[in-house]
C-alpha cells in the first residue's frame, strides 16, 4: 500500500489584544507580541514535532506567515511558504470589526452552543461556514494530490471546514470541534478516502 498524503493543519498564534475584542474574521490583524515571547517553549516543541521535509503553505493573512516565522526562529529550518488565498479565514462581511457584544442584535438564527453564531448564518456581504467549506475543500484535495507531507498554517474556521470536508460533516457538527491557537490537526488521504489522525493536538512546554 502506498504512503498516504498527510496534511498537518496548524492554527496561527494568538492575535493582538485589540483584535480579540472584535470579530476580525478575514481582517489582517497582527500577533500578540507578549504571547510570542511568553510561549517560546511551545514554538520549540512545534519546531521538533513537525515533519522535516514537507511543503509549507500559509494564507495571505500575515498572522499565518508570522506564526511560521516564529517556528523557524525556534529551530526549524526556514522554508519557502506557498500562499493559498482560498485557505483564508471565514469572511464575516459587515460583522468584521464590530465588538462581540454588538453581535446579538444582528443574528437571524440562534447561535451554536459552542460558537457566537449559527453555522448557517451568513453575515451581510460575507460567508457562512458552508461557504468556507466549499472553497477550502478543493484546495485540500489539490494539496493531497501532490503526495507527501504538507504543513498548512491556517485559521480556526479553515481547519474546522477542512475536518468537515474530510469527514463529510455538517457545518453545525464542525463547530463542535475545539481548534486552539498553535494546535495541530492532521488529515491523511488514503487513495480516495480521508482519515483524521488528530484534532487540536496542543503543543507542550519543553525545557530549553
Amino acid at each position: 500500500m502506498s504512503e498516504p498524503s498527510r496534511l498537518i493543519l496548524l492554527r496561527h498564534a494568538l492575535v493582538e489584544p485589540s483584535a480579540r475584542a472584535i470579530f476580525y474574521g478575514s481582517m489582517d490583524v497582527g500577533l500578540c507580541d507578549a504571547a510570542l515571547r511568553e510561549e517560546a517553549a511551545l514554538y520549540r516543541w512545534l519546531a521538533q514535532r513537525l515533519p522535516r521535509t514537507p511543503r509549507w503553505v500559509a494564507t495571505p493573512l500575515s498572522r499565518t506567515r508570522a506564526t511560521a516565522a516564529a517556528i523557524f526562529a525556534a529551530g526549524y529550518p526556514a522554508q519557502p511558504l506557498e500562499i493559498e488565498p482560498d485557505l483564508a479565514e471565514q469572511h464575516l462581511g459587515e460583522w468584521q470589526g464590530i465588538a462581540h457584544e454588538a453581535l446579538t442584535e444582528r443574528l437571524r438564527h440562534p447561535p451554536h452552543p459552542f460558537w457566537p453564531h449559527a453555522a448557517e448564518e451568513r453575515p451581510p456581504g460575507g460567508e457562512s461556514l458552508d461557504d468556507l467549506r466549499a472553497r477550502v475543500g478543493p484546495v485540500l484535495e489539490r494539496l493531497a494530490a501532490g503526495g507527501g507531507d504538507v504543513v498548512v498554517v491556517a485559521h480556526g474556521g479553515t481547519i474546522r471546514a477542512a475536518v468537515a470536508h474530510a469527514l463529510g460533516l455538517t457545518a453545525w457538527q464542525a463547530l463542535a470541534f475545539s481548534v486552539k491557537n498553535l494546535s495541530l490537526t492532521t488529515l491523511e488521504k488514503h487513495g480516495e478516502h480521508w482519515r483524521v489522525a488528530a484534532v487540536n493536538e496542543e503543543p507542550r512546554v519543553i525545557e530549553a
